[in-house]
């Protein structure tokens, strides 16, 4: 009995052994690999993971001179008290708002684009036009901001100007609230949807021209490829993009309208970002920012555990 336990013992460490130096094997093989990765996960860890610590600020009277251990525990009186101000549900509002607008208008915008740009075939047009397009991505909002106010502004905006000398009356395009949410939304399709376009163009790179081929020797059209072709198998880039999307739905776009709201359109633009950053460095209310923050981000990953599960049960295999 005893000698058929050693063997049991004897069988089971060389069971485990093997695997162990068969994953240092492994390991030691793509060092290379996991060496030009490690810049991205220590990046993730020093900048998204560690400061993920300084969360307890919202459930603490935060003070600069105590620090976060030695300022006193609030518990959920932060959290009470966002949720009585009117204010805070109208920046929830206007965030959702414009990110619906951003998701409705901007999300197609690339994928109608790349797939206009699949059936040229004069190369050089091509490439002129995705150059063209990639451009606004790479200048910041910064420069685009001063850039729409010369084309924008009510006095001497060169848009306004041509609608005047049509003999109409110039619009608020920025300064008025029934026209702020719109000039965003085409503000930020115009900067990115031609950086996007490379992902859809990527995909599309990737289908066996033989399919195309293969299509056309049995009559289909040009629509038809289209229709039971070429969407049907880019249908997991999209849904996969979708899925991050909606993920950041509470993310309306800080840096843009940073740069380009100011308080006459607070009503309609002041989105949970800024308000963040008014309370949050104006008017140094730490342990309030952090907790509309955190309360942020516990809604995106609701909506992105969601969009996961709905990407799932459509037969995709989503982000995990």
């Amino acid at each position: 009995m005893t000698l058929a336990k050693g063997e049991y013992r004897v069988s089971h460490t060389s069971h485990t052994v093997p695997k162990k130096a068969k994953l240092w094997r492994y390991l030691w093989f793509h060092r290379y690999l996991y060496l030009m990765l490690a810049p991205a996960i220590l990046y993730y860890l020093v900048f998204h993971y560690v400061p993920m610590y300084g969360a307890v600020v919202a459930f603490k009277d935060f003070s600069i001179t105590k620090g976060i251990l030695g300022s006193d525990w609030a518990g959920l009186k932060h959290f009470n008290y966002l949720f009585s101000q009117d204010k805070f549900w109208q920046v929830i509002e206007n965030t959702i708002i414009i990110s619906l607008y951003r998701l409705t208008f901007g999300f197609p915008a690339p994928i109608l684009v790349a797939l206009l740009l699949n059936e040229v075939r004069i190369k050089l047009f091509k490439q002129t036009v995705q150059t063209v397009i990639y451009l606004p991505h790479f200048i910041s909002w910064v420069i685009l901001g001063g850039l729409m106010i010369n084309l924008l502004s009510t006095d001497n905006g060169v848009i306004n100007n041509i609608i005047k000398a049509l003999g109409g009356t110039a619009l608020g395009f920025m300064s008025e609230e029934s026209y702020f949410r719109s000039t965003l939304v085409f503000s930020m399709i115009w900067k990115e949807f031609g950086w996007n376009t490379i992902i859809y163009m990527a995909a599309l790179a990737g289908i066996n021209p033989q399919l195309y081929e293969a299509a056309v020797i049995d009559g289909a059209n040009r629509w038809q490829r289209l229709l039971h072709l070429t969407l049907p198998l880019i249908r997991g880039t999209i849904i996969l993009l979708l899925i991050l999307r909606l993920g950041g739905i509470m993310e309306a776009g800080f840096e843009q309208i940073y740069v380009l709201y100011h308080p006459g359109v607070y009503n309609v633009a002041d989105i949970i970002d800024t308000y963040v950053y008014r309370i949050g460095l104006t008017e140094g209310r730490f342990s309030l920012a952090a907790a509309v923050g955190l309360f942020k981000s516990l809604i995106n990953f609701v909506l992105l555990v969601m969009a996961n599960k709905l990407a799932r049960m459509m037969g995709e295999q989503g982000v995990y």
